[in-house]
C-alpha cells in the first residue's frame, strides 16, 4: 500500500525553447541572475507541498551546471533554510554523491542538519553519474570499479560515524585518524561532533543496475531503495529484486516495502492534451540525461540527439511510445 506521496525538484530554472526542436543543450548557458533562481523555486515548492500535506519535498546535489538543469551544489544547506520557512514537510537529499565528499564532512553536515531542523532531514547517498561533477571534484567516475570501491568504504566510514562515539577505520581509501600526535597523545579513535540525535539514520539509495552487490551492500546498511526515472519494465524485476535480497539477509519485506517509486507525469483535461503538453519535456530529458548513459539510446539515436535528423528516425524514444 502506498502510505506517503513526496515530490522531486531537481533545482532546474524555468527554460524556454525546450524539445528537440529546441535549444541545444551545449548551447544553453545562463547567467547567475538565473541560475540562483532555482532557490526561489525551492522555496515555492516547498511551500505549497506543505499545505497540501505532502510528506517529503526530495532535492538533488549537482555542480557546474551553466546549462540550468540543476542547480543546487548542497541539498543539506537548502533543506536547514527551508526548514525555517515551512511547518511539518520533510527534505530528503535525493542524494548526496558520496565520492564529492569527505565522508566526515558530509556526515557532520547532515548531523547538523538533523539538528537544526528537528529530525526533518532525510539522508540519501549516490554515487553520481556526471563525469564534469565528480571528476571535477577529484573523485573517480570513467572507472566504476573505483567509484564502487570509494563510495562503499565511504558509507562504512559514515555510518561508523553517526553509530559509535568513537571509532577508527583503516581501509584502502581512508585511514581515520591518522596516526598524529595531539596534545600529547597519539590519536587512535576520533568522535563525530556533533552526531546526529535521530538515530538511526533513515538512509535512502538509489536501486540502478539492481546487481546483487549493491543490494547486499544496502542490506548490509539498513539503507531503503529508490526506484526513479527508471523504464517501466525495470521497475518489476527491480522490486523483486530488492525483497529477495532483503529475505536473503534476514529480512522478510512485502514487496515494494522500504522502496519508494519514482516517475512523472503530465496532467490535463484529457490525455490527449497532457501528452501534448508533456512532449518538451520528455524531449529534453532525453536531449539532456541520454549522453550521461541515464536514457539508452543506440548510436544512430544519439548522433540523431538536438538535430533534424531526430524527427526522421525510424524507430526513436517519444511520449507516445514510453507512456501507455
Amino acid at each position: 500500500m502506498i502510505k506517503k506521496f513526496s515530490t522531486l525538484y531537481v533545482g532546474n530554472i524555468d527554460m524556454e525553447n525546450l524539445g528537440m526542436n529546441g535549444t541545444q543543450v551545449n548551447d544553453r548557458s545562463y547567467p547567475n541572475e538565473r541560475l540562483v533562481e532555482a532557490f526561489e523555486t525551492s522555496l515555492e515548492v516547498a511551500q505549497l507541498i506543505d499545505k497540501l500535506g505532502y510528506d517529503t519535498l526530495w532535492l538533488a546535489e549537482h555542480h557546474f551546471q551553466p546549462e540550468g538543469y540543476e542547480c543546487i551544489p548542497n541539498s543539506l544547506m537548502l533543506s536547514v533554510y527551508l526548514a525555517q520557512h515551512t511547518k511539518r514537510l520533510k527534505f530528503g537529499c535525493g542524494f548526496n554523491i558520496t565520492p564529492m565528499w569527505h565522508p566526515l564532512r558530509l556526515a557532520e553536515d547532515f548531523a547538523m542538519a538533523d539538528i537544526l531542523t528537528g529530525g526533518r532531514v532525510i539522508f540519501g547517498v549516490g554515487r553520481g553519474y556526471h563525469t564534469r561533477e565528480v571528476q571535477g571534484l577529484g573523485a573517480p567516475m570513467m572507472d566504476a570499479d573505483a567509484n564502487r570501491d570509494l563510495f562503499e568504504e565511504q558509507i562504512d566510514v559514515i555510518f561508523k560515524a553517526f553509530n559509535q562515539d568513537s571509532f577508527s577505520h583503516h581501509g584502502k581509501c581512508y585511514t581515520i585518524p591518522p596516526r598524529v600526535p595531539y596534545r600529547g597523545y597519539e590519536l587512535e579513535q576520533i568522535t563525530l561532533v556533533p552526531r546526529p540525535v535521530h538515530l538511526p539514520v533513515e538512509t535512502w539509495q538509489p536501486i540502478v543496475s539492481g546487481s546483487n552487490r549493491g543490494l547486499e551492500f544496502m542490506f548490509k546498511h539498513g539503507i531503503k531503495g529508490v526506484i526513479a526515472v527508471t523504464p517501466e519494465k525495470l521497475v518489476d524485476p527491480r522490486v523483486h529484486a530488492y525483497r529477495d535480497m532483503a529475505a536473503r539477509s534476514g529480512h522478510e519485506l512485502q514487496l515494494g516495502e522500504n522502496i519508494i517509486l519514482g516517475f512523472r507525469f503530465s496532467i490535463d483535461d484529457t490525455r490527449e492534451k497532457a501528452m501534448k503538453v508533456g512532449v518538451p519535456y520528455f524531449e529534453e530529458n532525453v536531449k539532456f540525461f541520454a549522453p550521461l548513459g541515464m536514457v539508452k539510446l543506440n548510436e544512430e539515436q544519439l548522433q540523431a540527439l538536438d538535430t533534424d535528423r531526430w524527427q526522421t528516425l525510424s524507430e526513436r524514444p517519444s511520449i507516445e511510445t514510453e507512456v501507455r
